[in-house]
């Protein structure tokens, strides 16, 4: 089964997202990588190391557009940080606090998350439990899944 590796994406203000990153996730930066053209755009690529190997990366594109997710619902593109246990949750959300982050909290089932933006609008999630792994193909998701969709492409 696959496992991820690494998120990408795109930043506008490079030396607020190290400082948030490093300071307020307390994230180590494992590789900074510089170049003069991607696509046109000077860019910055600034690697942050996760417990597992896994990496969250920042890329700043000088003089590139923002990104419009206008419309879309604020937390439907997040990436999600799983915690050890209760009192790892308990320790980030008054190091949250402590930081000045606004953030918001909401329960899925036994999952516990706390919400908020990085200083580009990045949406992460801090949550406890982590999840487990499931290797298999659920028929009862598929069906799932192909309801809705069946729902959503049928005429009106």
């Amino acid at each position: 089964m696959l496992k991820l590796d690494h998120v990408v994406f795109p930043v506008r203000d490079a030396a607020r997202t190290l400082a948030f990153y490093r300071e307020t996730l307390g994230l180590p930066l494992t590789a900074a990588l510089t170049g003069d053209d991607w696509d046109g755009y000077p860019w910055l690529m600034m690697i942050f190391g996760l417990e597992g190997g896994q990496e969250i990366v920042a890329v700043a594109l000088a003089g590139a557009p923002a990104p419009d997710y206008r419309g879309v619902p604020i937390d439907a593109r997040h990436y999600a940080l799983a915690c050890s246990d209760e009192a790892e949750f308990e320790d980030w959300r008054a190091k949250l606090r402590a930081a000045g982050v606004d953030h918001w909290e909401e329960t899925h089932g036994d999952r516990r998350s706390t919400y908020f933006a990085d200083p580009d609008g990045v949406i992460l999630e801090i949550t406890c439990p982590a999840s487990a792994a499931r290797p298999l193909d659920r028929p009862d998701a598929l069906h799932k899944a192909k309801l809705w969709m069946s729902r959503i492409s049928a005429p009106a």
